[in-house]
């Protein structure tokens, strides 16, 4: 489980898409260097978040660590996308002695979406999104007000627009310094995490609706739970 908050920005050291050591297991790794900041308490195993991505630690040492990458992670996120020297969100899993900012994530990446707009606003910079319409069900799961995972950042939705698939943010001048969001350009894919409690609501609802229960079975059932 993780927070949203970005800890640190790393950076890709190497990638290998076969990679036949005792830590690559014959599969797509990649090694992300100049994280020394967040690797004191690591040990193998650990979960690390790489663009809002949970991975396994196979292998570290003072300054970098690699993790595994699977086929299906491959498909559903934009760690395909990556570069020897490109910069990279990272986020240790959530520390219980820590105060919990941000939003409960998961870093369980649902899809993509493009930049298709970028717009500064006094310190400020506003990002407009669009999903495929492949996942326009997705829509449903953001909502203006409420929280996005974008890269493993942690954002509130400012603009929602179901019809276009698109929804925008606004980042602060210290989340600008802090994460790689602002070295992005128009037609960059971003990793998504939809707000899972909006995930547990709406299924919760869907199969009220589908036994016939009514909202206020629903209700009494959620508030006995």
């Amino acid at each position: 489980m993780f927070t949203g908050l970005v800890e640190l920005m790393g950076k890709v050291s190497s990638i290998k898409e076969l990679d036949n050591t005792e830590s690559g297991g014959n599969g797509w790794t990649i090694t992300i260097s100049e994280a020394s900041e967040i690797l004191n308490d690591c040990h193998l195993g650990d979960s690390i978040a790489i663009n809002g991505t949970c991975l396994t630690v196979t292998e570290f040492n003072k300054d970098s660590f690699k993790v595994g990458v699977a086929p299906e992670t491959l498909r559903c996120t934009n760690l395909g996308d990556l570069k020897v020297g490109d910069k990279v969100n990272l986020e240790r899993a959530m520390d219980s002695n820590k105060r919990f900012g941000g939003h409960m994530v998961q870093g369980h990446v649902d899809t993509t979406v493009k930049i298709i707009h970028i717009k500064p606003e006094g310190n400020s910079i506003w990002f407009t999104f669009q999903l495929d319409k492949a996942d326009k069900d997705k829509m449903r799961y953001i909502i203006p007000k409420g929280f996005i995972c974008l890269d493993g950042t942690s954002l509130t939705v400012c603009d929602v627009d179901d019809d276009q698939c698109t929804f925008s943010i606004m980042m602060i001048a210290h989340t600008q310094a802090h994460v790689i969001m602002p070295s992005k350009k128009i037609g960059d894919r971003v990793n998504v995490e939809v707000d899972m409690l909006a995930k547990y609501a709406l299924k919760s609802l869907e199969d009220a609706i589908k036994n016939n229960e009514g909202i206020e079975s629903l209700v009494k059932r959620v508030l006995k739970a």
